[in-house]
């Protein structure tokens, strides 16, 4: 299923370009209250035996409303943690290495290398059809289009073999990260330097687990004002999906909702005013945005 938040914040399910408003029948049925977030669909879909009985019958019910009739939002915005994995395609660590300079650094082990991955203001999370807002101090932002995980069911010490039993599902990350200043030849600046408001664009939905079997076997690709700058798989992650979950819960507890953004593929390109991204992961959808310079 591709779980949606539209409109005033409300939860849906995506079917044939039709949307199902399984919040509101969640509420009707007392399972949800009103004003529940997304956090609270995916604890009682992983949680509760009702919600998925409740949204498959409001599913066949057919009252449903036109996506083109809707607007996106970003499918969850009060994660506990959005966790962002440094560097994880190797040809994107060699494009970074010319970008940024620094000369070549050997690839670590596994577990060195994760020990990089940082987390991400939830502030900075805008849904699809966003817009994205190049700060005024910016001399150089780019775009990173990545895969990223929901966690579904509470994760603590979990082995690689357990660890897509705890994943909900996926969507489209877009890791926006300002260069210049602040970025070129310093260290520990990634919170600030792509923690901006609006740097990281989420959506257009959160697909189920069983209808993404493999995440490491997707294709992805990225378009920069109409020309294609990614071509890639998540199979060329140097760190998966569950390597990442078997790190992470190893050191912190990942609880229902928190994202886990896995890292992007050579192909950024710097943005300026006016331009447009639009970007594709194989089972999960297409996401556009639009770039603005701060006023």
């Amino acid at each position: 299923m591709k779980f949606c938040t539209y409109d005033a914040k409300q939860a849906g399910v995506v079917v044939d370009d039709k949307v199902y408003p399984v919040g509101a029948a969640m509420v009707a049925a007392g399972i949800l209250k009103d004003g529940y977030t997304m956090v609270q669909v995916i604890e009682a879909m992983t949680g509760n035996p009702e919600a998925p009985a409740c949204v498959d019958e409001c599913v066949r019910s057919g009252d449903a409303t036109p996506l083109d009739q809707v607007t996106l939002r970003a499918p969850i915005d009060n994660p506990t943690s959005l966790w962002a994995a440094a560097a994880n395609y190797m040809d994107h660590r060699k494009e970074m290495e010319s970008r940024m300079g620094g000369g070549h650094q050997e690839l670590p082990d596994k577990d060195d290398h994760m020990s990089q991955d940082f987390l991400k203001p939830v502030s900075s999370i805008i849904g699809p059809g966003g817009t994205v807002i190049i700060p005024k101090v910016s001399h150089d932002v780019d775009f990173e289009c990545e895969l990223c995980v929901v966690i579904g069911k509470t994760a603590r010490k979990v082995t690689e073999d357990e660890a897509l039993d705890h994943v909900f599902g996926y969507t489209i990350c877009w890791d926006i990260s300002q260069r210049d200043p602040w970025g070129r030849g310093k260290q520990n600046t990634r919170n600030v330097r792509k923690g901006f408001d609006t740097f990281s664009p989420l959506g257009p939905w959160i697909v189920t687990r069983d209808e993404v079997p493999e995440p490491q076997d997707l294709s992805l690709s990225a378009w920069h004002n109409g020309e294609q700058v990614m071509t890639a798989h998540t199979s060329d992650m140097i760190c998966g999906v569950r390597d990442h979950i078997r790190f992470l819960s190893n050191v912190v507890t990942l609880r229902p909702g928190d994202l886990i953004t896995t890292g992007t593929p050579a192909g950024v390109h710097t943005l300026l005013d006016g331009d447009k991204l639009r970007g594709e992961i194989e089972k999960i959808g297409v996401m556009e945005l639009n770039v603005k310079a701060e006023a």
